[in-house]
């Protein structure tokens, strides 16, 4: 019998994104093979590569016993996030793949939710606000959005990440170029 996923207050859906997936494996910080295996980026001093399962990742064993890091927190200490949700994002929630380091973006005064690679829907229909927003944050204007976002396709070369607001429900798009 399968066990349920933990869940993560700040990840819509790691298995979506395709940093948590079924696997046999087991995992090197409770040594069980408990049906899936995080794939996603950890930092570390060990190779951890494929070699956490999602519950050791959720309740901070893995990130304790391996001083492990699953984001750059920076951008949300900037912002003034809380210590405590920097610290769940950090050490307690799966990373994403991005071209660079992976940035957590935050919005009335908190860190916002995960939603994967943003689509070509959610691109094309940014609310006015969505775009100010990234053009605040990369300090662009509104021919670089255009720019950016010409042919944009899931996956690509230039990425859009969705994430949304805990409070206000706004989306922010977090973005990287190859």
């Amino acid at each position: 019998m399968a066990m349920e996923l933990p869940h993560f207050r700040y990840y819509k859906d790691p298995v979506a994104a395709g940093v948590i997936k079924p696997s046999d494996a087991v995992c090197l910080c409770c040594e069980r093979a408990r049906g899936h295996i995080y794939v996603g980026p950890v930092y570390s001093v060990e190779d951890l590569s494929e070699r956490l399962c999602p519950w050791c990742i959720a309740d901070g064993r893995a990130a304790e016993r391996f001083q492990a890091s699953f984001i750059g927190y920076h951008a949300l200490d900037e912002a003034g996030v809380a210590p405590s949700a920097i610290e769940e994002i950090d050490r307690r929630t799966p990373g994403y793949f991005t071209w660079q380091e992976a940035t957590w973006v935050a919005h009335c005064g908190d860190a916002c939710v995960f939603h994967g690679d943003a689509s070509e829907q959610d691109v094309r229909d940014a609310s006015v606000a969505t775009r100010q927003q990234w053009m605040q944050d990369y300090e662009l204007a509104e021919k670089d959005w255009q720019w950016a976002t010409k042919g944009y396709k899931p996956a690509g070369d230039s990425a859009f990440y969705k994430f949304v607001c805990v409070h206000c429900q706004q989306v922010v798009l977090a973005w990287d170029l190859s």
